[in-house]
């Protein structure tokens, strides 16, 4: 009985200012923020404090646990309405492209050209071992991936691949398998970083000896420049999102290799944070690399135009990434 009425006694008390954020708050979720006055913005904070006030002391109390669950919810609603995101999904996704991708991206710039230095290193690998040995290539590119661009394809072959496919089909199969493989390098580059870095490296150097290896048969032929513009309308923007993909990985693989003062655990998931910012946009690149490689090379036969578009879009990824934004830190 006492109980009881210790308990009635503390609502009759408080009760009318849980009454008020709870109007208040419904009020906001209906919608209607942008209707609540300044004096009701200032009061919630205030209001908040005063439940989390009250459950302290009905916990600490025992008074029934009715009162109890009432004061938990309510001031669960209000945390959020207090601390919590209240952006809709279009604002969120314009604040990832306009500012959270580029910043990651652009905070990653280390790790990038350590990712652009091994690429070029086994792209001048595989060139280099199948220009002296072409024997090399089948060992770099397995049948699977090479589709009959090999050392034993005819230089007339080798050119028609360029510029017409041989089976009809307007999206070119050995195409999609660049595609479909440097996508999963990307994924992989990512997801190994934590293993202190070295499968990230070894499969970003991979990809180059892969790239060199193709270059050295087409030079061979000398259809290099052609090779050159068929690559990279598409290319320049796949193997960027590779590199950038490998840079998140690198920064998730130093953080766990040098922790400093923190634990691995803690130290990985810092530098996820970053590092998913970069990826998620990663598959925004390589949609956009699918849609210039199933749509614009098909589409445009022109050495000069294919290499204007790959190019291009080269141009434009380093601008949005690395250009300073007004209103933000230029480091």
């Amino acid at each position: 009985m006492n109980g009881d009425l210790r308990s009635h006694r503390f609502r009759a008390e408080r009760e009318a200012d849980w009454r008020a954020l709870e109007r208040l708050l419904a009020k906001a979720e209906r919608g209607a923020v942008s209707k609540l006055t300044p004096d009701e913005l200032m009061r919630i904070p205030l209001l908040y404090r005063s439940v989390i006030s009250s459950l302290s002391v009905a916990r600490a109390t025992s008074l029934d646990a009715g009162l109890v669950a009432y004061l938990e919810a309510l001031a669960a609603r209000a945390y959020f309405f207090v601390y919590g995101a209240r952006t809709s999904l279009g604002a969120r996704l314009v604040s990832f492209f306009r500012h959270d991708w580029p910043a990651a991206v652009r905070s990653l710039w280390r790790e990038t050209l350590v990712a652009v230095a091994i690429l070029a290193l086994g792209t001048a690998a595989g060139f280099a071992l199948v220009w002296t040995n072409p024997d090399w290539y089948s060992a770099i590119l397995p049948d699977a991936l090479s589709q009959g661009r090999d050392p034993t394809a005819t230089t007339a072959f080798l050119r028609e691949t360029l510029y017409k496919d041989p089976k009809g089909q307007p999206l070119s199969f050995f195409a999609t398998m660049l595609f479909t493989h440097n996508s999963g390098v990307s994924i992989l580059c990512f997801a190994l970083g934590f293993a202190f870095c070295l499968p990230t490296a070894l499969l970003v150097a991979q990809n180059g000896l892969t790239l060199g290896a193709l270059m050295a048969l087409f030079a061979s032929r000398g259809l290099l420049p052609s090779l050159g513009g068929w690559l990279s309308i598409h290319g320049t923007t796949e193997l960027f999102a590779v590199t950038i993909a490998a840079a998140a990985g690198f920064r998730i693989g130093w953080a766990v290799l040098f922790p400093g003062r923190l634990t691995r655990l803690e130290a990985a998931r810092r530098a996820g944070r970053t590092a998913g910012a970069a990826m998620a946009g990663v598959v925004v690149m390589l949609v956009c690399a699918g849609i210039l490689e199933g749509v614009g090379r098909q589409t445009i036969r022109l050495d000069w135009a294919r290499y204007a578009v790959g190019g291009g879009m080269l141009t434009l990824w380093l601008a949005y990434f690395y250009l300073p934004r007004r209103g933000e830190d230029p480091k």
